[in-house]
């Protein structure tokens, strides 16, 4: 496999030219989405329409993702971005045209959220692998809570910033934000170098290039040779059927169990993201254990806390709620943190593209299973019985994560392992005293 290249030391100006201009396409893809949910509510009040719309904007990821990754592998990490921020600016400046001869029709907002979802799956892998050659590997944790605190930061921020934009301006005017925004992003790219990983060695000089699926199928050999990955990418998988309702079911559940409105759903969402800015914050400050597992497993048991306080909480005491959202925030970065900088500093930097997004496409794959049991689960059992049912998953894969050898040593025991200071630790002896 590939060596990653040697970082200067004056990496922070380039690194976080790019990382500034994508800040700006998030802030602006926030507004934008928020916009045609909005759009949407308004103009059917369907939530067939809704739940359409959000299999659309999955559905990329979930089938194209391996393919995509494949792909950022092949060709010029800097021009993937540029593209692809670039087709997404296209879009919404097509569609901004429609909103302003009044002319948009339900299947055209599907069209550019299921474009805007097939930019993010060439863009999202492009950013992150190129983060790896572009960031020191003692400092990819903290990059990591950044970006945690970011996402905490646009949940706060994004739901006021689109319903003042839409107060302000037509739609047309909104998505004409996108396009602004899109271009900050792309602007960087055209002058800060990106450097690109060494050929890897199975690629012999002037033999023809594999097919996109031997590519894709070399990923999959890639993942299913590395026993901590393929651990926790299981585990994931089983969480994500219970979690991604958890976070779905959350309007019922201030509308149905507490009796609340969108004002005391707004409060809970924004709770949130005050708790995964305050975990970013922390996480990008202090990086984490030594062993970033450590991290991720008890980022793991403080959701399964915050989720099993929001499923005991009794209907009349909605700041209980409160509470356990705001716990739950701060478990998200303490887990998406670590195991991003565990990827990145382990995965060879040529097989980074095709193996996030392979990893993002399996653990994507359950949550529309877990969005089709949930409605009639709930409705039978109550809500509060998902939550509490998420709880205890996340909670025994979290204690179980801690005595199992191969997620423990995930880490060393990786392709192109870049922490092999740290030594494994034998199976039978304490596995949890450095995270205590």
């Amino acid at each position: 496999m590939s060596e990653r290249p040697v970082i200067p030391a004056n990496w922070k100006a380039p690194f976080f030219t790019i990382w500034t201009g994508q800040t700006f396409s998030l802030i602006g893809s926030q507004i934008v989405q928020f916009a045609l949910v909005w759009y949407l509510t308004e103009q059917t009040g369907s939530a067939t329409v809704l739940a359409t719309a959000t299999l659309v904007a999955m559905l990329p990821m979930i089938v194209f993702g391996p393919f995509a990754g494949a792909l950022v592998d092949r060709w010029n990490r800097r021009v993937v971005m540029i593209v692809a921020d670039g087709a997404v600016a296209l879009a919404s400046l097509w569609l901004a045209y429609m909103f302003w001869i009044d002319a948009v029709q339900i299947w055209q907002v599907y069209l550019i959220m299921f474009i805007r979802a097939l930019g993010g799956a060439f863009q999202w892998p492009a950013m992150q692998a190129s983060t790896t050659l572009m960031v020191p590997e003692q400092h990819l944790t903290r990059v990591a809570g950044m970006n945690q605190t970011l996402n905490g930061a646009l949940n706060i921020v994004g739901p006021p910033l689109g319903a003042l934009a839409m107060s302000l301006m037509p739609l047309s005017g909104v998505m004409m934000l996108d396009v602004g925004t899109a271009m900050l992003a792309v602007v960087p790219l055209l002058f800060v170098r990106i450097p690109q990983p060494a050929q890897s060695s199975s690629v012999i000089a002037g033999a023809p290039r594999p097919s996109l699926l031997a590519d894709v199928s070399e990923a999959v050999r890639y993942v299913r040779g590395w026993p901590g990955l393929l651990a926790l990418i299981g585990a994931a998988m089983i969480i994500k059927i219970a979690l991604t309702p958890a976070f779905a079911l959350l309007p019922l559940l201030v509308n149905q169990y507490f009796g609340g409105e969108a004002a005391q759903l707004g409060m809970l969402e924004a709770v949130f993201g005050v708790g995964v800015v305050a975990s970013g914050l922390l996480l990008s400050v202090w990086g984490g254990f030594r062993r970033r597992v450590y991290t991720l497993l008890s980022g793991l048991l403080i959701l399964s806390g915050g989720l099993l306080a929001l499923g005991l909480t009794p209907a009349t005491v909605f700041a209980m709620a409160i509470g356990a959202i705001l716990v739950v925030g701060v478990g998200v970065p303490l887990i998406d943190g670590p195991l991003m900088a565990i990827m990145q500093a382990t995965v060879a930097p040529d097989m980074q593209g095709r193996v996030f997004m392979l990893m993002a496409s399996l653990v994507s794959l359950t949550s529309p299973i877990g969005l089709a049991i949930a409605g009639p689960v709930s409705d039978s059992i109550g809500l509060q019985a998902w939550y509490l049912t998420a709880a205890l998953l996340c909670g025994v894969i979290g204690v179980a994560g801690f005595f199992i050898p191969v997620i423990v040593n995930v880490e060393q025991n990786g392709h192109g392992s870049a922490a092999q200071d740290i030594a494994p630790i034998p199976a039978g002896e304490p596995q949890y005293q450095e995270a205590l």
